[in-house]
């Protein structure tokens, strides 16, 4: 009961914590524009608004995860499966986390004739999301990102890479944990609930797929290649019939 209780505890205190930083802003640079319209230059009001509109998605987006966090825990998140081409939603992906972070470089490898794979396709774009956004979000000064598509052993293997802060082996599991965050100088810089690789790791896993994470050093010691491996079987016909008359 303590550990419920004290569980629950860190849950407000985190939720609370994250919503209040954006509001905080909003507020802010809201009353600051009412009581001084007429001073502000026109280059200050676009920074402003620009700003509330931001800490606005940074408030849509924590609620969001909230709210998928909710559906995920109470086994009310229910998954419809169709066939799905892989290289094909990476695109679509790729493109909306362009527009984004348009100085991101994506660098996509394709493999041909990768099998179709039995997924929800929206849930699973919501994974691609989170990961290449993670991707973007978190890169050095070397704004590149690196996504590969392969089959290996009756699996499409999807992975995506990029040049960010290292992370331990110490911390590969623990980055998958809910409200869980990397603490260093690059991501100290960058807001995050620590919700999105909970939520991708537990809708993979629904899916029968599973993600793991790799760093390798690079000549800055406080940077390291950092891969996120998405592992998704290649059901049989048989397979995907079962799976349907399950729903």
């Amino acid at each position: 009961m303590k550990d419920i209780e004290q569980n629950y505890e860190d849950f407000i205190s985190t939720v609370s914590h994250e919503l209040r930083t954006p509001l905080t802003s909003i507020r802010g640079f809201s009353q600051t524009m009412l009581s001084s319209w007429d001073k502000l230059d026109d280059e200050s009001k676009k920074k402003f608004i620009k700003i509330i509109e931001e800490q606005s998605n940074r408030l849509i987006h924590l609620v969001e995860n909230m709210l998928s966090v909710t559906k995920l825990n109470s086994g009310t998140s229910r998954l419809v499966y169709n066939e799905v081409e892989v290289n094909k939603l990476i695109e679509q992906t790729i493109a909306i986390v362009k527009s984004q972070y348009p100085t991101q470089k994506f660098i996509f490898n394709q493999a041909k004739n990768l099998p179709n794979i039995f997924v929800d396709k929206d849930k699973f774009q919501q994974i691609l999301t989170n990961i290449i956004e993670n991707s973007a979000k978190y890169s050095s000064e070397i704004l590149t990102t690196e996504i590969s598509t392969s089959s290996l052993d009756n699996n499409v293997i999807i992975k995506i890479s990029n040049q960010g802060a290292a992370i331990n082996k110490e911390d590969y599991e623990n980055i998958f944990k809910k409200f869980s965050r990397i603490d260093n100088p690059l991501t100290r810089k960058v807001q995050g609930s620590g919700l999105g690789l909970y939520i991708t790791k537990t809708l993979i896993e629904k899916m029968g797929g599973n993600i793991t994470v790799s760093s390798l050093p690079t000549e800055n010691p406080e940077l390291g290649k950092n891969t996120f491996t998405l592992t998704i079987p290649i059901k049989s016909i048989e397979e995907e019939a079962r799976i349907k008359c399950n729903l």
